[in-house]
């Protein structure tokens, strides 16, 4: 083999090791291969007291149920969001206190307020809310 068609060869084996993970990681299918949808018919509780109501005790804390990220914001209000972020349907949303508290998707950046408006340009789609209401210890999140 000669030196050039050794080097295109080599360029293109580069070139694909180096985009096959980006073309991976890019994908809108789960491990599965499946489409990771936005929770819809959201209606659970969430018992304040009990081991998994503890984790929200904490201003800034949150937990994750049925792909909803549960909140209870720097202020101390409870806010739920779809996990699935709204931009290439990944469940990487997480709520961070950077910014006054916003949600963040780990995967490419996208990044949210409080009401779900983008705040970058990653996605113009905003990410769903749902509703809250507490009532005692009982925090119900729903649609």
């Amino acid at each position: 083999m000669e030196r050039k068609e050794f080097l295109r060869t080599l360029g293109a084996g580069a070139a694909f090791a180096l985009t096959f993970p980006c073309l991976q990681g890019c994908s809108k299918d789960d491990e599965n291969g499946d489409k990771v949808e936005t929770p819809t018919g959201i209606d659970f509780t969430i018992d304040l007291n009990s081991t998994e109501g503890q984790a929200l005790a904490e201003n800034g804390s949150f937990i994750l149920k049925e792909l909803v990220v549960v909140v209870k914001n720097l202020e101390g209000n409870f806010i739920a969001a779809s996990q699935v972020c709204s931009h290439q349907q990944t469940e990487e949303v997480r709520f961070i206190d950077s910014e006054g508290g916003i949600f963040a998707c780990s995967e490419h950046g996208a990044r949210f307020d409080q009401s779900g408006l983008p705040l970058n340009s990653v996605t113009g789609n905003s990410l769903k809310i749902y509703n809250t209401e507490l009532n005692g210890d009982i925090l119900r999140v729903y649609e």
